[in-house]
């Protein structure tokens, strides 16, 4: 059965209305040029970091994403072990009542792990809703949200896919050209294939719809890449009124 999760302070629910504020944020396209700015909305991009609510979703996510594998056996589980070794008394040897005891080779195993375990713990909305938008704010806080208006692929390439990331490192986002692992993840908020198809070929870059953002992906890619941001932007809006 999942565990309920639960905090001393419950975060306060959202307002169903955007908030906007003073945040802006430039809007790139596939080449690497500015091409507009956006207003964001202070509620989803400017929300402080709060440790203690991260970290319990955070790990509670990682414990519903854990498929229980290892398995042993307890001294009740092995076969064998009915008849006692030998006798209690008179042989000078230890007492023992089973060739099954831990203690034993091929016995059973004290407090092992078992599949049956359940890690899964239950995650309230409006705290998952508030995690996913303190990870956007140090995203953006950090300059690690890239904001592209289209990557203009109209067929399946991968080598247009890396043009445009290569263009948008020349703009301030250097590592989007680094080699090492979890390099961005690419949010669509109508993901059509030729831009899968073109993204998933690219071992470092990951792709996600926008309505399936969660603080865990965010954190894991050195940059978050919203493409179409107003779509994007709206699509997050949701989340506020659950």
């Amino acid at each position: 059965m999942a565990k309920k999760l639960t905090t001393k302070k419950i975060p306060k629910a959202e307002k169903p209305e955007v908030k906007t504020s003073d945040l802006q944020a430039d809007i790139f396209n596939a080449q690497g040029k500015k091409s507009g700015s956006l207003q964001l909305p202070e509620n989803i991009f400017g929300v402080a970091w709060n440790e203690s609510l991260m970290h319990q979703v955070v790990t509670s996510m990682q414990d519903n994403a854990r498929t229980p594998v290892a398995h042993t056996k307890g001294r009740g589980d092995v076969r064998g072990g009915g008849r006692k070794p030998w006798k209690q008394k008179g042989t000078g040897r230890a007492r023992h009542s089973s060739i099954r005891s831990p203690i034993w080779k091929g016995g059973g195993v004290t407090h092992g792990p078992i599949n049956s375990k359940v890690f899964a713990r239950t995650i309230p909305s409006k705290m998952r809703a508030k995690a996913l938008f303190m990870a956007l704010s140090r995203k953006l806080r950090d300059g690690q949200i890239v904001f592209v208006n289209s990557f203009e692929i109209e067929k399946p390439s991968t080598a247009t896919a890396k043009k445009a990331l290569v263009a948008l490192a020349k703009s301030g986002f250097e590592k989007l050209n680094a080699s090492k692992n979890n390099v961005a993840l690419v949010a669509f908020s109508d993901a059509k294939e030729a831009s899968v198809k073109s993204f998933r070929n690219i071992g470092n870059v990951r792709y996600s719809a926008v309505r399936d953002l969660n603080p865990v992906a965010v954190l894991r890619h050195s940059y978050l890449i919203l493409e179409n941001p107003e779509a994007a932007v709206a699509i997050l809006a949701t989340r506020t009124k659950k």
